[in-house]
């Protein structure tokens, strides 16, 4: 079988963070002093902190200031999640289950924070689904750079070329590719066709429609 291990992008993906993400946003421009530009939300949706901060915000080019702030960032987004709750995306949890009746390994690779990833999954019960994480912490670059899956795809105890990762940004898509994994772009935060242009070989636009047979079709073409 093809198909060995699953890597699943978290914000957008398995969780319906955005909204939660782009408040707390503006509640660290309101606290800080800042101003967010245009569009930045979009821009920077699934980009690291130490990306977002200093090239898309135009905030800091300090290091201490930059790590200052995307930490306060999460927290404010952590203080949210706890009082809101962290919706699960639809179809989500079933493909989870699904693929672990069948002994396929599922691991996580994603450009946020650890504790958020924790906090969702503390919510949700969703720690038993999957066999580790790689997150914004245990990468030196972040996607496009295909480090994340890589790092992934060794935890899944499986090879690149076995892997497919659900993503829904452009960057995320490019990364998966260029760590030679099959990509199935989710367009929940993006639209399918920019999913499509940065290279996935699917893109689905309801969560629910996905299903192990879905993935399994990704290596026959």
């Amino acid at each position: 079988m093809p198909l060995r291990g699953v890597i699943f992008d978290w914000d957008g993906v398995v969780i319906n963070s955005s909204s939660l993400h782009e408040k707390s946003w503006d509640q660290l421009a309101e606290e800080s002093g800042n101003q967010l530009p245009p569009n930045h939300f979009k821009k920077g949706f699934g980009k690291r902190n130490t990306v977002i901060i200093p090239e898309i915000l135009g905030w800091s080019k300090d290091p201490e200031t930059i790590d200052r702030l995307g930490s306060r960032k999460e927290e404010i987004y952590r203080e949210m999640g706890m009082i809101e709750g962290l919706p699960l995306l639809p179809g989500i949890k079933d493909l989870l289950e699904a693929l672990r009746a069948r002994d396929i390994e599922c691991v996580i690779g994603t450009s946020t924070e650890k504790k958020n990833v924790e906090l969702a999954c503390e919510q949700h019960d969703l720690s038993v689904f999957f066999s580790g994480a790689v997150c914004t912490e245990d990468v030196s670059n972040g996607k496009p750079d295909p480090e994340v899956f890589l790092k992934a795809a060794a935890l899944a105890k499986a090879k690149p070329q076995n892997c497919v990762v659900l993503e829904d940004s452009t960057h995320g898509i490019i990364a998966a590719q260029r760590g030679g994994m099959k990509s199935l772009g989710l367009a929940t935060t993006r639209d399918e066709k920019d999913l499509l242009d940065a290279g996935a070989d699917l893109v689905v636009e309801n969560p629910s429609k996905l299903s192990i047979g879905l993935l399994e079709s990704l290596f026959q073409s």
